[in-house]
């Protein structure tokens, strides 16, 4: 395994370079390299003692760049790593494979249909098509809102490792933007686990009175959420059936969303990278079911 690779080589060294600050850079270039790295590996690439290494590596997983794969017996790339290098890429990438569906999904619905990204504690919303409806959801473009108050908040929350919310929100305590927000961690979790078992999240008047909506999360090719897809609607039109029909219509604008994300990608399986969930038929009504397990 080379220690340096040439395109480095050729570049001028910082006038104060910091050795641990290089090596666990070097780490993270390595595993973006080789996918794999084993600890014997670490130690020779960067010439330093095997326990030097563990050190590096341990650092790394605790702030969730890398992580231990206990079959492999190996250390692969971590979430925090996939997320600052899909971070550069996501939204504009995002925002121009989504928009078309987006429209797409509106016109069928005639609702107003949002892409939304999660950031800490709330959501940013990146994207939008307002509904042609009189009575209608503002675009919210540009705006944020407490993640724990939207659908799309508490869907991208539900896809969060355990033990993630509860440091996401360990800083203080929620935001409520009506009275019926969820300000209880507790009660909000209880929530998130529905969102787990449903597939999908719903918001009624939590963020604005009068609104309501539904929010499914979009993956990238790597499995992560990377955003949310939303219809907005007038809290009245989202009952009975009403909100099973904007469930498919939903679904469906997020499995082709995922499906342009992996074409792009140069992912070329057929099947969808939500292998966690399935769509199943209950009662002859279409629902979302996230297998036991997948959070």
């Amino acid at each position: 395994m080379q220690k340096v690779a040439a395109s480095e080589a050729d570049r001028e060294p910082p006038a104060y370079p910091i050795a641990s600050v290089d090596r666990a850079l070097r780490v993270l270039l390595l595993i973006a390299r080789t996918s794999i790295l084993r600890l014997s590996e670490v130690s020779q690439a960067l010439g330093v003692a095997p326990s030097t290494a563990h050190r590096l590596l341990a650092m790394l997983t605790y702030h969730g760049f890398v992580r231990q794969d206990q079959f492999l017996r190996a250390y692969v790339a971590g979430p925090a790593f996939g997320e600052i290098a899909l971070r550069t890429i996501r939204e504009p990438d995002m925002c121009a494979l989504a928009r078309p569906i987006m429209e797409g999904l509106a016109g069928v619905t005639n609702e107003t249909v949002h892409l939304s990204v999660l950031e800490g504690r709330i959501v940013r919303y990146i994207d939008a098509v307002e509904s042609t409806r009189a009575l209608r959801v503002a675009a919210r473009t540009g705006r944020t809102l407490p993640a724990n108050c939207s659908a799309a908040g508490k869907a991208l929350l539900a896809e969060l490792p355990p033990g993630e919310v509860e440091r996401t929100f360990a800083t203080g305590p929620l935001e409520a933007a009506t009275e019926r927000s969820i300000t209880d961690l507790a009660a909000l979790q209880r929530v998130l686990d529905r969102v787990g078992r449903s597939g999908y999240a719903i918001n009624l008047e939590e963020s604005e009175e009068g609104v309501a909506s539904m929010a499914i999360s979009i993956r990238d090719p790597r499995g992560h959420a990377a955003a949310a897809l939303s219809v907005g609607t007038p809290v009245a039109r989202m009952e009975g059936e009403r909100r099973h029909e904007l469930v498919r219509h939903l679904r469906a604008a997020v499995d082709e969303i995922e499906a342009s994300f992996r074409k792009r990608a140069g992912v070329t399986a057929k099947a969808s990278n939500r292998s966690s969930v399935a769509w199943v038929e209950h009662s002859g009504k279409g629902q979302l079911k996230r297998r036991r397990g997948a959070r």
